[in-house]
């Protein structure tokens, strides 16, 4: 059993992935802005619901403490979001003893061509290239830090709220052939198993559907 802390864990990807957790035994702490609008959550058995935000470093310094894995699925349109919470996890778990950083990526980023990232080639239409590109300023700073860290990043796909096909696959960081569909269920087992047992580390790697 494992003590993960969620951040995000409100949101379209976070709410799966603690489902996730707790189905595999695993406690979970759930980060939220207003854990008052998340009752359901807190309801759940070995759920603890906290306040905090991923962007801030003391927030994740005071958080953090006594989990083996973090999950960051919080995701915002603000053009900053992501870079803000790559330093403010960057910043606040080198305080602390906790060194297993799973994130959320997206699509945009993985190479189309090699070394090119779909934001900048035509794979993208150009209202989703900025968003994109916002997302992938994360990787740099992780790059630079040392924490043992792992992006998962989706097909270039609208995500599904269904079931999922109950598991997923791993490839590299260039899309995955044949995921024409993928849903948060499978992206949560993903992002769960590689905060319990790692099999990638310091690397953007692409997930798919099984």
């Amino acid at each position: 059993m494992a003590n993960i802390i969620v951040f995000g864990a409100g949101g379209r990807a976070g709410r799966p992935t603690v489902a996730a957790a707790v189905r595999r035994g695993h406690k979970v702490t759930a980060v939220v802005r207003d854990p008052g609008k998340y009752a359901d959550l807190a309801r759940e058995a070995g759920v603890t619901v906290v306040a905090g935000d991923v962007t801030d470093a003391a927030s994740v310094a005071k958080l953090a403490p006594g989990h083996d894995a973090v999950i960051n699925t919080a995701a915002t349109l603000d053009e900053g979001h992501f870079v803000a919470a790559a330093k403010a996890l960057v910043e606040g778990l080198s305080a602390t003893d906790v060194r297993r950083l799973v994130a959320v990526g997206i699509g945009g980023a993985l190479e189309v061509e090699p070394g090119v990232p779909a934001y900048d080639s035509d794979a993208l239409p150009d209202e989703a290239r900025a968003f994109s590109r916002n997302h992938a300023a994360q990787l740099p700073l992780l790059r630079a830090s040392e924490l043992d860290w792992v992006v998962l990043a989706p097909p270039l796909v609208y995500l599904d709220e269904g079931e999922g096909t109950g598991g997923y696959r791993l490839g590299t960081t260039a899309p995955i052939p044949g995921a024409d569909t993928f849903a948060y269920a499978d992206l949560a087992l993903a992002l769960v198993a590689e905060a319990t047992a790692p099999t990638r580390s310091r690397e953007m790697v692409a997930v798919a559907g099984a």
